[in-house]
């Protein structure tokens, strides 16, 4: 953690709602004047598409059924340490992009599948801002979680994750709703020891609960609807939030435990934008008197 140059992580696993949460904390950098940097997780993937893809092979001949981007191994999770760190210490640090389609393909100059080059930071942020699978991974070798100043998980119950997944890999990057389920079951074991245990270390984490019928994942023609869930937004320490303000701000939510209040589905960007906006200025503030 650092006063001087803070960083906020956002946590979750492929298809967990992390772009979207992306897009309230963009919303409220700009309407407060807060200037970022923005790292993917997607970055630090140690390989690119098609050495995965050897990878993957390599392991399968060897019986390694469980390997996948969710792994620690499969990631570049020391250089991520070290990029929170040195942001932590002197404002500075270098990141690069990966590439998924020909959009982005087009915008950075690089093939699909590819890495950009790695390239600093521009100066003069008020904070580094993470979101990806890894951002309060705690194992023998990181702590990412002691670096991070705000760190937040987007865990939705799990069907409605798969859910998620397939219809964004189908839709935007074509592939067949069984290459998905294949990737969904060799990521489990690494989804249940790299990215669940992450959860604990998180100060915020909000749970999507669809309440119509997710039985079947791997049939469901629609994703659930906002308005079609609940949200439970756990604080994994309460001093200090005012849940009477919120409960008042956010019409038909309650608290089911002293650290837990539920709303509905529809109301996440509120509740978001009510709950970070002020610790988003405490951080700028602290930063700016150090």
């Amino acid at each position: 953690m650092s006063k001087k140059h803070p960083i906020i992580s956002v946590t979750g696993s492929s298809g967990a709602g992390t772009t979207t949460v992306k897009s309230t904390f963009d919303q409220i950098f700009r309407r407060e004047g807060v200037s970022t940097v923005s790292i993917e997780g997607d970055a630090f993937h140690r390989y690119d598409r098609a050495a995965m893809k050897a990878e993957l092979e390599r392991r399968y001949a060897e019986g390694d059924q469980g390997f996948s981007h969710f792994s620690y191994d499969a990631n570049e999770l020391e250089k991520l340490e070290g990029v929170f760190r040195s942001y932590a210490d002197t404002g500075k640090g270098e990141t690069r992009h990966y590439v998924h389609d020909d959009d982005e393909a087009a915008r950075y100059g690089s093939a699909p599948g590819t890495f950009t080059d790695w390239a600093p930071f521009e100066d003069g942020s008020d904070l580094l801002f993470y979101e990806g699978l890894h951002g309060a991974v705690v194992n023998d070798q990181v702590n990412l979680a002691k670096l991070a100043d705000l760190k937040v998980g987007v865990v939705p119950v799990i069907n409605l994750e798969w859910i998620q997944k397939i219809h964004r890999d189908s839709s935007k990057r074509g592939y067949t709703t069984e290459a998905v389920t294949d990737t969904i079951l060799r990521r489990m074991h690494a989804y249940v020891h790299c990215i669940c245990p992450q959860f604990s270390e998180t100060d915020i984490n909000f749970q999507r609960v669809p309440v119509v019928d997710t039985s079947n994942p791997f049939i469901a023609r629609w994703i659930p609807t906002a308005d079609e869930s609940l949200v439970v937004i756990r604080f994994k320490n309460p001093r200090g939030i005012d849940f009477p303000y919120l409960m008042s701000m956010i019409h038909d939510s309650w608290m089911t435990r002293a650290n837990s209040l539920v709303i509905p589905g529809g109301k996440m960007d509120l509740a978001m934008q009510l709950i970070f906006t002020p610790m988003i200025l405490r951080l700028v503030q602290e930063s700016k008197r150090s």
